[in-house]
């Protein structure tokens, strides 16, 4: 059998198992738990970053699980480093470009962050870039490093070994 078709027949399976589960307090005659009481203890709150738009490049450090980098097509590169409950954009002072499409930490070096310039979500509109830019100090300061007429960069590998 199609793997495609196992997977749908299992997802509809789950979804059908899930809604008796939610109807059996209904169907056997007792009370439901009012959806106010389940839902009292959320409460929304945003993670920000508060300027932007969409999001293409994210990436963390895995030396420091708390730390996070967010590139925005039109709002730049922001960090968070509580887990993203707050934001801090770290590239407007630096950057002729503020449309992110991709970003890298250096594994050898969380302290190296590369950041390619120019949208890669392939829309119906979408905003160029000016190269790439390079932070050796955790994205305090940016250098612009060339590939000025690419445009477009949306992956970034880095060596393991030699940021």
């Amino acid at each position: 059998m199609n793997k495609n078709i196992v997977h749908g027949l299992l997802r509809m399976l789950a979804t059908v198992c899930v809604g008796l589960l939610i109807a059996l307090p209904v169907f056997a005659g007792t009370e439901t738990v009012p959806a106010t009481q389940l839902t009292s203890a959320l409460h929304w709150r945003s993670i920000g970053p508060y300027v932007g738009g969409r999001v293409i490049a994210v990436t963390g450090v895995a030396q420091q699980p708390n730390l996070y980098y967010m590139g925005s097509t039109g709002g730049g590169v922001w960090k968070s480093e509580n887990y993203g409950a707050s934001w801090e954009n770290i590239s407007d002072k630096y950057f002729d470009s503020n449309n992110i499409g991709a970003l890298a930490v250096a594994p050898s070096d969380p302290r190296v962050i590369y950041a390619g310039t120019g949208e890669s979500d392939i829309r119906n509109t979408f905003l160029t870039g000016d190269g790439m830019y390079k932070s050796t100090d955790a994205g305090k300061t940016w250098t612009h490093i060339g590939l000025e007429k690419t445009e477009v960069i949306s992956w970034i590998i880095v060596d393991p070994n030699n940021p």
